[in-house]
């Protein structure tokens, strides 16, 4: 087993039950390092929501992704998490959560029943391939070590957060040894606009609460935030496949922002017929706009010095749907999690390499992606699972013959 995060530790433990030997190795200090970032803003574990929407989640991947999943779904998540003494919650998103709403607790507690299954753990131990037998190599403080396996289970993740483990180094391995691997690139990830030096002064790090966002025939409410290079924040998280695709294809994409979804755009005209008077246009709009500073400011961004003078209808019009050219994403180390990795058509059934027998892939080395809310663990935990009992079903017939 290969890696320390939550598929390399599911597939520990399904191993390990299912009376397997199992070692698992970590090219960092500690175990679980992700993870517990994850845990900072409170553990969203998993998503409440019905199975076949849940499913629908993860896009192209789903086919590949459902049988994993409906084997271990958030019904199985959330009774492994209470079982180790953490119960969850279902907020008020659909989002689950431990009532803790900390990581660490969960960590700990996962790593002793680990123990004292009889896992062991091996840490500072960098993956970096295979040698002309087969065996498994290491770099470790040491030096180099060769472990042979009946089976190997990798779960090296992606290449976002690289300082806690995941730097996508095993792309160039995977490659080397013929295995189909698609480029790493960021996915729910922030994106860059081209600010004025006057509005990013300002505005960076102000909110943009209650909005709609539209980009094609995608449209969500959400919140975003804006950054000194452009913008990031759930509803922009939730976007960023698509963003990015047109960004890679055509250098921009043109995102819309409504301020104010709530209101129709009559309502919202017939709030901005009223006499200005003497108010400058920026108490105007925060009055009879309801608009916040960061929103006054992003449609001056838009209109530039045209703002002024716009009528009641253009003005409505502008503010339901603000242009925002976004011309590129931000870098892959900051991304929340990664989209690309080994082709899932590399990949069996069972999570078993095709053209490497015995060596199985888990979690975000995979290629597929999802947005935040529970969706990456879930599948991480759950494709951990599946390539665990893939392991144990290839051993017993080995055994068995």
């Amino acid at each position: 087993m290969v890696g320390a995060g939550p598929a390399g530790l599911m597939a520990a433990e399904v191993l390990a039950a299912g009376g397997a030997c199992v070692t698992v190795y970590e090219r960092m200090a500690s175990a679980g390092r992700k993870f517990l970032l994850a845990g900072r803003g409170g553990l969203n574990l998993t998503h409440s929501e019905e199975l076949p929407r849940l499913l629908a989640r993860y896009g192209a991947a789903a086919p590949r992704l459902g049988a994993a999943i409906e084997a271990f779904p958030p019904e199985a998540l959330r009774a492994w998490s209470a079982a180790l003494g953490q119960p969850t919650f279902v907020g008020s998103s659909g989002r689950v959560f431990p009532r803790s709403f900390k990581s660490s607790p969960l960590l700990r507690a996962w790593l002793r029943r680990l123990g004292a299954g009889g896992v062991t753990l091996k840490l500072r131990h960098r993956f970096i391939g295979w040698d002309r037998d087969g065996a498994v190599l290491f770099e470790t403080p040491d030096g180099r070590a060769a472990v042979r396996a009946e089976a190997t289970v990798l779960a090296l993740g992606g290449a976002s957060w690289p300082k806690l483990g995941a730097d996508g180094s095993w792309t160039d391995v995977m490659r080397d040894t013929g295995v189909a691997v698609t480029p790493l690139q960021p996915a729910n990830c922030g994106f860059v606009a081209e600010w004025s030096a006057v509005f990013c002064d300002r505005f960076e790090g102000q909110p943009l609460k209650r909005i709609g966002l539209s980009f094609g025939d995608r449209s969500l409410r959400g919140e975003a935030i804006v950054t000194r290079q452009g913008l990031e924040g759930g509803g922009i998280y939730a976007l960023s496949a698509p963003l990015r695709d047109a960004i890679a294809a055509t250098g921009e994409a043109m995102l819309a922002i409504s301020l104010r979804p709530d209101l129709t755009a009559g309502q919202l005209r017939h709030s901005l017929d009223a006499p200005r008077g003497k108010q400058s246009l920026s108490s105007f709009l925060r009055k009879a706009g309801k608009l916040s500073p960061v929103a006054i400011g992003l449609l001056r961004e838009a209109a530039g010095e045209k703002l002024t003078a716009m009528r009641a209808a253009e003005l409505a019009a502008l503010i339901q749907a603000v242009p925002v050219r976004l011309v590129g994403t931000a870098p892959l180390d900051r991304a929340i999690s990664t989209a690309g990795g080994v082709s899932l058509d590399a990949v069996d059934d069972t999570f078993m390499l095709r053209g490497r027998p015995g060596v199985f892939v888990a979690g975000e080395m995979l290629a597929w992606e999802a947005p935040t809310g529970g969706y990456l663990l879930q599948a991480s935990f759950s494709t951990g699972a599946a390539a665990a009992r893939g392991v144990l079903a290839r051993l017993a017939a080995r055994h068995s013959g």
